[in-house]
């Protein structure tokens, strides 16, 4: 399992500085209150099992993955669902609620979602459930080796503070 401490480290070769809370930022409308944002600046980390192949995904925190487009981007088939809470961990090295965009195993595939580009700066979990880090989309493309791909659409209004 990759640690807070380790993230801290490796980010900080790259000049970038992780942040840490109280209060919770499990959630991206946790993280937006904690960290002093909008909750579409909150770029969640999520895993996908598409016909059982893992995929991460970063997008912001007001859009929703689009199961067709994931397969496309992907190259994989299947049905798309999400994992167990075991199965996070087992993929990503992360438990849900800090599952962030570094340090992934290299053999796991991430797509970073258009949605990103509309903000300088947006706001991902560093590790653990009370933690931020401050990336460009720059960052996340470099520190990642993730793809940009067109994946989600806006969650509905009333669903988005859930």
């Amino acid at each position: 399992m990759t640690t807070i401490t380790k993230l801290k480290t490796y980010l900080a070769t790259h000049n970038i500085e992780v942040w840490e809370y109280v209060e919770p930022t499990a959630t991206a409308t946790a993280a937006a209150a904690a960290v002093g944002c909008g909750v579409a600046e909150i770029a969640k980390t999520l895993l996908f099992l598409v016909g059982g192949d893992p995929v991460v995904v970063v997008t912001c925190g007001d859009m929703k993955v689009k199961s067709s487009r994931l397969k496309q981007a992907s190259g994989l088939s299947g049905k798309v669902k999400l994992p167990q809470v075991d199965e996070v961990l087992e993929h990503t090295g992360y438990v849900p609620g800090g599952v962030c965009p570094f340090l992934l195993p290299e053999e796991l595939p991430l797509l970073l979602d258009v949605s990103l580009l509309r903000f300088p700066i947006v706001y991902a979990a560093a590790g653990n459930s009370h933690s931020a880090v401050p990336v460009t989309m720059a960052q996340l493309e470099q520190l990642t080796g993730g793809s940009i791909a067109d994946l989600c659409e806006p969650v509905p209004e009333n669903l988005s503070a859930k």
